[in-house]
């Protein structure tokens, strides 16, 4: 279990720990976390691009620990 703090946190576990078979929403996850390290998206954005691409995976959010 992690626990996925900031956008830099993000982009590492799509980066190091996704699983292999990555998706159409893992490509807009990773490229939120791009996007918002130029300033051009908030956090909140990226938050839920990552969840639907952790929804895509199979892998469970606790998406109530916001």
């Amino acid at each position: 279990m992690r626990r996925i703090s900031c956008v830099e946190s993000a982009d590492e576990v799509l980066a190091k720990y996704w699983p292999r078979n990555c998706g159409e929403k893992y490509i807009t996850a990773r490229q939120a976390c791009v996007d918002a390290r130029a300033g051009r998206l908030n956090a909140d954005a990226v938050r839920d691009a990552f969840v639907e691409a952790a929804k895509e995976a199979s892998i469970f959010v606790n998406e109530r620990s916001r």
